[in-house]
């Protein structure tokens, strides 16, 4: 919120969007992406704009920063008012694209959502920070990289001189999106435009991510337009709400009245389907959630599962040689993943927590042996993944699939959607003939997407759209175990809600397994049977769903139960309430040698880590 000595002057308005249209061109003709459209943003306020995937959010930030026209899209109406910090204001839907290039990436900063495809995979890190900053601000090749290496700290990424130097595959999903938020802090823009910026980062960096925006906010008065399904976001950052459905505003708001006092039905929904921590307490088992406008007989049905364990992890120990010198020989290793014990029983669901980077990834890619474990025993039933040939762990994964955190990474652009969910039921021969074009017909009913979207490619689908393509996919075979990591966090709330209502009860029918790799710890509480919170590559305290959440006793799990943003305007966390250590390095020399996992069970089931696990 701004100083009251500022208040006393009304802020100037940065933004305006009038009347605003976009149009796309099909193959069915023109599709209206947006319409009529109006809102405006001041300096040092922060508007968030919510409403769920294919509803308008991102193609209205696209038209301000005029790139929507690069998608394919046309603004066929309105007017995009932009106030120039030396200039008068200007009208961007017009503008020379000359001008538009000066004033993109420097007046107008915009984080994007999907950070892989937001940063090029040929330059290293350093080079795409300060490509901005020598571009428009002049600077000599030193001072970009000075103040590269402190936006990378600011932005909290550990060992920020050698990240400068890596590529982005070479980093996590979560310091990928803190790298794509430092380039467009870096010029210090008047108008950031953040396109769901938190979706890829767990609650810890999310709650200093937001806590440093809102400080930049209000020390630079920079205008923020912020696009988020989160609604616990919304209510952290927001000054007033705007409330997208369809292409077409639906209602606007301070935060306080869209939260306390939403008026259309559609924000009324959407504020219900919100997963809210504390909702699960008292109850031991996961049940799906009760959602307005839809009849589903198992919401409230807790999910008991059985006591047939599934799958079993013994001391998992997976580590990433790290080379160097003249003849590329391994001169340490990156443990991502250090001695980790687990097991799930068959129905139920475990959850891994954490922040990126603390080896949640790694560790299921290991169970499926994407990645090669150094140690460690995997059993799914009676098989000894570790023990199987290459032949036959193929065979296996008939039994274990995995829904990966990207779904346009994950998914053929070049492919029409029913092919890519029924291509694994040709790769095994499940089914034959005039069955595979069932089953695919009866997973996009399950996954809630119309039999027109078959014949679509991955790029004409929003994210959460993708991402439920994905899930179709994984479900095509019958697994018993699905790996599912971060599956849901693309997802707006809406959609998530009815994603997670699915997972559940395809796994009270189907006795499904789920590993749920994930960083929102609402939804967690909403899922798991049992939760396994990890810090640098160990499982640091694991039990029950309601232990681990109304007793934690690990000072990492405390800490993280605290960043968890509330979905309530008035319970905002403060900065200094976020006292988070900078996480230690997860790379060792040769010589090092990993202390044992060895734990103190506070009561059944409820395991807390007593090796030092660096926090």
């Amino acid at each position: 919120m701004l100083d009251t000595a500022d208040a006393a002057q009304p802020a100037q308005t940065i933004a305006e969007i009038e009347g605003l249209r976009v149009e796309f061109q099909t193959k069915d003709g023109p599709v209206v992406g947006v319409k009529d459209v109006s809102f405006n943003i001041k300096s040092g306020e922060t508007v968030c704009v919510v409403g769920e995937s294919g509803s308008g959010k991102s193609v209205s930030s696209l038209s301000l920063m005029r790139l929507v026209e690069f998608g394919g899209g046309k603004i066929a109406g309105g007017r995009l008012l932009f106030d120039r910090k030396d200039h008068d204001k200007v009208d961007l839907a017009d503008i020379d694209p000359e001008i538009m290039r000066g004033i993109r990436g420097n007046e107008i900063g915009m984080i994007f959502q999907e950070p892989m495809t937001a940063l090029n995979p040929v330059f290293t890190v350093g080079r795409q920070l300060t490509e901005g900053l020598r571009l428009h601000r002049g600077m000599s090749k030193s001072q970009a990289n000075t103040r590269a290496l402190e936006l990378m700290r600011q932005v909290r990424i550990p060992e920020p001189e050698r990240r400068l130097k890596q590529y982005p595959h070479e980093l996590s999903g979560g310091m990928r999106q803190r790298v794509v938020i430092a380039i467009a802090l870096a010029c210090e823009p008047r108008l950031l435009i953040a396109d769901e910026p938190t979706t890829a980062l767990d609650v810890t960096i999310q709650a200093e991510i937001l806590a440093l925006m809102d400080r930049l906010k209000r020390e630079t008065g920079t205008a923020v337009m912020f696009i988020t399904h989160d609604m616990a976001v919304v209510a952290q950052m927001a000054d007033r709400v705007v409330v997208m459905f369809r292409g077409e505003k639906v209602e606007e708001g301070t935060v306080e009245e869209i939260f306390e006092n939403p008026q259309h039905p559609y924000t009324k929904s959407l504020l219900a389907a919100v997963p809210k921590l504390g909702e699960m307490t008292g109850k031991e088992y996961p049940e799906p959630m009760v959602l307005m406008n839809s009849r589903n007989p198992s919401a409230g049905v807790p999910i008991k599962g059985t006591d047939e364990v599934l799958l079993e992890v013994k001391n998992l120990t997976t580590r990433f040689p790290v080379k160097g010198g003249f003849f590329r020989r391994t001169v340490a290793n990156v443990h991502a993943v250090e001695d980790l014990s687990f097991s799930i029983n068959k129905g139920q669901t475990l959850s891994l927590v954490g922040e990126s980077g603390c080896g949640k990834s790694t560790a299921g890619r290991s169970i499926l042996r994407l990645v090669e474990p150094q140690a460690g025993s995997i059993k799914v039933g009676d098989t000894d993944i570790m023990a199987l040939s290459h032949k036959d762990l193929r065979d296996s994964r008939l039994d274990m699939q995995m829904i990966f955190q990207d779904p346009f990474a994950s998914l053929n652009p070049q492919m029409q959607l029913s092919d890519q969910v029924a291509e694994p039921i040709h790769n095994f021969g499940t089914l034959k003939g005039a069955a595979i074009q069932q089953r695919v017909e009866m997973l996009f009913d399950r996954v809630e997407l119309p039999r027109s979207f078959m014949r679509r490619f991955p790029h004409e689908l929003s994210g959460g759209q993708r991402q439920r393509v994905a899930i179709a996919r994984a479900l095509a075979l019958n697994p018993k175990l699905i790996i599912a990591d971060e599956a849901v966090s693309a997802l707006d709330v809406s959609v998530q809600a009815q994603v997670l209502n699915l997972m559940m009860e395809l796994q009270s029918e189907l006795d499904l397994s789920f590993l749920f790799i994930s960083h929102d710890m609402a939804v967690v509480e909403r899922v798991s049977h049992n939760v396994g919170v990890m810090y640098l590559g160990r499982i640091v305290e694991m039990g029950p769903r309601a232990a681990v959440f109304e007793n934690p006793q690990h000072p990492y799990t405390q800490a993280l139960m605290k960043a968890v943003p509330i979905a309530d305007p008035r319970k905002r966390k403060d900065e200094k309430d976020l006292n988070f250590k900078p996480i230690p390095s997860p790379i060792h020399g040769l010589d090092y040698t990993a202390e044992p996992s060895v734990y103190k069970e506070v009561s059944p089931g409820h395991q807390v880590l007593l090796t030092d696990s660096g926090y």
